[in-house]
């Protein structure tokens, strides 16, 4: 039956493969369950409902991606989104949550009829080859950075980013942290770092899954020893899952349905939903060229098959999140960490889809994972994306400029959607300045978005 489903010879796996890189990604994801909650609750949700529609509308969506696309690749409410709805939307501009999840129930239904118009596939095939690699380098810099960060292997200081120091953590954050909560946690993180290269380096099936792990074990064994001293205050939590409120699901009904149609039709608004669409958008095609052409998914003309169902899983699975009560559910370039591990088809994603139903039921075993112990696993994933730099031709430097451009942009920006803007502005305008543009067979799609991109950034 799995074989009917997903064509595990034609795409040259079996289910071992699959059920391992599906964990893999699950556990590279996993944070979400408790990020997407915290950041949430700051815009007065209920911090367990939020949970319970975290973990419902990861398992939907990437169910979803599984049997409309049979994709190796994982949905889940998207970082930066969340912050942008739970910061700026209600912090900010003064909306009620009710209303910005509005936003976001909208922002899904223009996704679904851009889908099915083929708006986003077109876009998604505009794109050079060069600069499709470059995104997904650009990627995988900028997932290593984030697991850098998620470990305060390094922090805010005086040249913006630095290493890690007691003293400079403490300065960043106006906090008095010791050696004992978050300085073990940075040691652990490179120990982490270290454990999975020499995994990588031997071959060991399921190398980045047991370096999550085995991360995670020294932690706890450091706790016990007392070295890892558990400070909630920082942030720096017990290692041991807490079973004391038992085996309850968080009850939805505080977030679930709550949106507000009264409001949504004024100018203000219209850049709120245009925000979350314009990042979504192309965070997620972002994502899909990324990781697909990791997985060596596209074909010789550089297209992704099979992507409108991708797409479409994506843009339903956003409108289903919005009325459970989160926010944009997006493709995760987290999804990468399990194509690494040799994920093919969508029995990963289902794998993925049950763990996060399963994390529901379980859900203190899972938010008992540290970012430390995942954070590993986001660097090394980022240097098999950086491996894609091969594939860029650096002998036409029309080409290779722009490439530069969006690498760049995707880590210093912090933002995959950033990196595309700059990648697709520079290729146009450089390749069009020089008289190459006729020769680049530069397609209409191209001049079009490089147009949209500059004019977001004059008037948002």
């Amino acid at each position: 039956m799995l074989e009917k489903l997903f064509k595990l010879k034609d795409n040259n796996t079996d289910v071992r493969t699959e059920v391992l890189a599906g964990i893999t990604t699950f556990m590279t994801m996993a944070y979400i369950l408790a990020v997407n909650p915290s950041i949430l609750a700051a815009a007065g949700m209920d911090q367990g409902a939020v949970f319970t529609a975290t973990a419902l509308a990861s398992f939907i969506g990437t169910l979803l991606m599984a049997f409309l696309a049979n994709y190796p690749f994982a949905l889940a409410p998207g970082m930066g989104l969340n912050a942008y709805f739970a910061y700026t939307v209600v912090l900010g501009m003064g909306y009620k949550w009710e209303v910005a999840l509005t936003a976001v129930f909208i922002e899904g239904l223009i996704f679904i009829v851009l889908s099915l118009t083929n708006v986003r596939e077109a876009i998604f095939n505009a794109i050079p080859l060069n600069l499709k690699a470059a995104v997904s380098v650009g990627i995988g810099l900028f997932i290593a950075f984030i697991g850098l960060q998620n470990a305060n292997i390094v922090i805010g200081g005086a040249t913006l980013v630095e290493l890690f120091s007691i003293d400079g953590y403490n300065l960043a954050n106006g906090v008095e942290a010791s050696f004992h909560d978050v300085g073990i946690t940075v040691l652990l993180a490179l120990s982490g770092v270290i454990i999975t290269g020499i995994l990588v380096i031997k071959n060991i099936k399921g190398n980045i899954l047991w370096g999550i792990l085995i991360t995670w074990i020294l932690g706890i064994i450091c706790q016990f020893a007392g070295i890892y001293v558990p400070n909630p205050e920082l942030g720096f939590y017990g290692l041991l899952p807490d079973f004391s409120n038992g085996l309850s699901v968080p009850s939805i009904m505080p977030v679930f349905g709550k949106l507000q149609f009264g409001g949504v039709f004024t100018l203000n608004f219209a850049v709120v939903i245009f925000a979350f669409l314009f990042v979504d958008m192309f965070d997620t095609i972002g994502t899909l060229i990324g990781v697909a052409s990791k997985a060596d998914m596209l074909d010789e003309d550089g297209k992704l098959p099979k992507i409108k169902g991708a797409l479409m899983a994506d843009a339903v699975a956003t409108t289903a999140g919005a009325v459970l009560g989160t926010t944009t559910t997006t493709t995760f370039v987290e999804s990468a960490s399990g194509v690494t591990e040799g994920g093919k088809t969508g029995l990963t994603s289902v794998t993925t889809a049950v763990l996060f139903g399963l994390s529901l039921l379980l859900s203190p075993i899972f938010l008992a994972i540290p970012s430390f112990a995942t954070a590993p696993a986001l660097i090394v994933v980022g240097f098999y994306m950086l491996t894609n730099v091969v594939n860029i031709d650096f002998n036409d430097i029309s080409e290779a400029l722009p490439c530069y451009i969006c690498i760049a942009a995707m880590p210093f920006f912090y933002s995959i959607s950033e990196g595309i803007s700059m990648g697709v502005i520079s290729y146009v305008a450089l390749n069009l300045i020089t008289g190459k543009a006729k020769e680049k067979k530069i397609s209409v799609l191209m001049y079009v978005l490089a147009v949209l991109f500059v004019l977001k950034y004059i008037f948002l």
